[in-house]
């Protein structure tokens, strides 16, 4: 259970190093040389376009715009998705939303597994600790049958060897 908590943590470690490595590599290269404006650089290419990192460039039509802040994607009058290029020029947003939502669906199943297997390694440990429990109590209470039996075969043999025998165990034993 310890080991699957390790490498569980090790894995987020990790995918957060790479995430914030992805992430400052991407803000050195795309910092904007001069601040001008995005329209001012269409029919020119995709990179020049991006260096600017408020850009969307438009491959069929080589529109360089500004990207539509207020919404998460671009709108379709301005530019399809699968023609439309922002970050990097060889990734489309259509093939960029499917990717992501895929790796978040993956991040999530794999969360959710994670979780299932501690709960349910947990589960078997009780279970295990119950069982050695019950085992236990079990040998405990036999060894304390076993003292009482020995006992009483003591006290049997004192009262034979003293003469206080009882014939009839409910009897008193002033009567003989």
């Amino acid at each position: 259970m310890s080991a699957l908590r390790g490498s569980s943590a090790m894995v987020v470690v990790v995918l957060w190093i790479l995430l914030g490595a992805l992430m400052t590599a991407k803000a050195q290269t795309h910092t904007p040389p001069e601040s001008s404006s995005c329209a001012q650089r269409s029919n020119t290419s995709c990179a020049e376009c991006l260096q600017n990192v408020t850009c969307l460039w438009c491959e069929p039509s080589k529109l360089c715009a500004d990207y539509p802040v207020g919404k998460i994607f671009p709108p379709n009058s301005l530019c399809p998705l699968n023609d439309a290029r922002w970050g990097v020029c060889w990734v489309n947003f259509q093939i960029l939303i499917i990717t992501m939502g895929v790796l978040v669906g993956v991040i999530l199943i794999a969360l959710l597994v994670c979780c299932c297997c501690c709960c349910k390694c947990e589960k078997i440990g009780n279970k295990r600790e119950d069982v050695r429990a019950e085992r236990q109590d079990r040998a405990r209470k036999t060894r304390q049958k076993e003292r009482r039996t020995e006992m009483h075969m003591r006290h049997d043999e004192i009262r034979q060897k003293y003469g206080l025998a009882k014939n009839n165990p409910y009897a008193r034993m002033d009567e003989r």
